[in-house]
């Protein structure tokens, strides 16, 4: 997964909040993503500034670190991420598991401890944004089947859809991106269910 994502037919450049207290660890994040090709929307050395730069500028990824004045990592991504459709990588000096989990329970997709570099920063970024659309993808399916759709429908809908991307990446050769991005893009031209086209591809009646 790059900066530009490509799975809705137009390429947009992936738009980031960062929240760091330190500034020269904040400065060497903003320059690792934009050389990188990312869009830094909105940066600060506060937590709660940092909900409030997501509000406005509605970013792809928020990058929080754990510990900031106004309010900590964790508090903010459980503010943001019970309000918005924002990917969170939290950064952290600390690697206790109390924290870990507590990170994860607010909705925190990944964690990085400092200090880090470009090589583990960058893969760490991209794969928390492929995730996080690859989710955002099937929860909008969900939705449009109806808000009352079954829990086990759901679960089987996710299972048949990794089944499928596993099988592209094993058969075929793709990256676990690209691999859902056929499925996505296939069901949107088909005017199908993700569900549907996931299903053909493990039946063998549908490849690249």
């Amino acid at each position: 997964m790059s900066a530009t994502d490509t799975s809705e037919g137009t390429a947009t450049v992936a738009r980031v909040v960062i929240a760091e207290d330190e500034a020269i660890i904040r400065l060497d994040l903003k320059e690792m993503l934009i050389t990188a090709g990312y869009d830094v929307v909105g940066e600060t050395g506060r937590g709660d500034e940092a909900v409030q730069l997501v509000e406005q500028h509605q970013p792809d990824l928020a990058i929080l670190d754990i510990k900031m004045p106004g309010m900590d990592g964790i508090r903010a991504a459980r503010e943001i991420t019970s309000r918005h459709q924002v990917a969170v990588l939290l950064l952290t000096a600390f690697s206790q598991r109390d924290l870990i989990e507590e990170a994860r329970d607010a909705g925190v997709a990944a964690y990085l401890v400092k200090p880090f570099q470009p090589r583990e920063l960058l893969p760490a970024v991209a794969d928390v944004l492929a995730r996080a659309r690859q989710e955002w993808a099937l929860a909008a399916e969900e939705g449009a089947d109806g808000s009352d759709a079954k829990a086990e429908d759901k679960i089987a809908t996710r299972r048949i859809v990794d089944e499928a991307k596993a099988l592209l990446m094993d058969r075929d050769d793709l990256p676990e991106d690209e691999a859902f991005s056929f499925i996505q893009q296939t069901a949107m031209q088909k005017r199908a269910r993700m569900r549907d086209v996931a299903q053909q591809i493990v039946d063998g009646t549908l490849t690249p």
